[in-house]
């Protein structure tokens, strides 16, 4: 863990939970978001006539430029959200495998835990039940609440945290990109980064120069670091 920050309440004192969900709840090197990319692919050649390696360098493009490729697609093309997710996360759940280690320690771990997330509650509620988490959570803020914001524009944070009715100042944001916890720092929120070297997003993960102030804790086992916060009684 980090060194005390006297300013910070501390974690066992939190009162809201905010977990990403791809490749933070489930390891990056499990094959299940490698399919959702292939599916992007395969929905953008379709749609636009493209090639697949040019549809591929058009949704990387995008997924630079506005934070999700869906988000790009809508802004250049005007295209509808709801076929395109339904396509990309129409994919085998299965490959994951249940997690009953994490399952224990979100047991153990005080407050009420949330899912916040940039793709769909449908693949949302599909992860935790393959995993075995679900019942954890009282809710899951997916991209449609979020009005098709994507993480990292703050104001998706300010929809979730109205939409959940919670003070960020008791609060902890857990995710797999650090860039996405720099408004949830700005909220006053506490923030983990589950940091993995085999990211499939390593390029934008993390650069020799990128300021990391926003982050308070940082870990390579999720599990592991839940399991040292020192608990209090759940608040559901």
């Amino acid at each position: 863990m980090s060194p005390i920050d006297t300013h910070r309440p501390p974690l066992s004192d939190l009162e809201t939970w905010v977990f990403d969900l791809d490749n933070t709840l489930y390891p990056a090197t499990s094959s299940l978001f490698p399919q959702i990319d292939v599916r992007m692919r395969q929905f953008i050649a379709t749609r636009l006539g493209l090639e697949l390696d040019d549809a591929f360098v058009l949704q990387k493009r995008y997924y630079r430029e506005f934070g999700t490729t869906l988000r790009g697609l809508m802004s250049v093309h005007g295209m509808e959200p709801d076929d395109f997710l339904a396509y990309v996360h129409d994919i085998d759940h299965t490959v994951l495998d249940a997690a009953p280690r994490l399952d224990a320690a979100l047991g153990r771990l005080g407050g009420r835990k949330l899912i916040f997330t940039n793709g769909s509650e449908r693949h949302a509620e599909k992860v935790l039940a393959q995993l075995g988490l679900g019942h954890h959570f009282a809710g899951i803020f997916d991209i449609a609440a979020a009005r098709f914001v994507p993480k990292p524009q703050p104001e998706c944070y300010d929809l979730m945290v109205r939409r959940f009715a919670f003070d960020p100042r008791a609060a902890a944001m857990v995710e797999d990109l650090h860039r996405n916890l720099v408004p949830a720092a700005a909220l006053g929120m506490t923030t983990v980064w589950v940091r993995q070297d085999d990211h499939p997003d390593s390029k934008v993960v993390m650069h020799d120069d990128d300021d990391l102030a926003h982050v308070h804790h940082v870990t390579d086992d999720l599990t592991h670091w839940l399991e040292q916060v020192e608990t209090t009684p759940s608040v559901r």
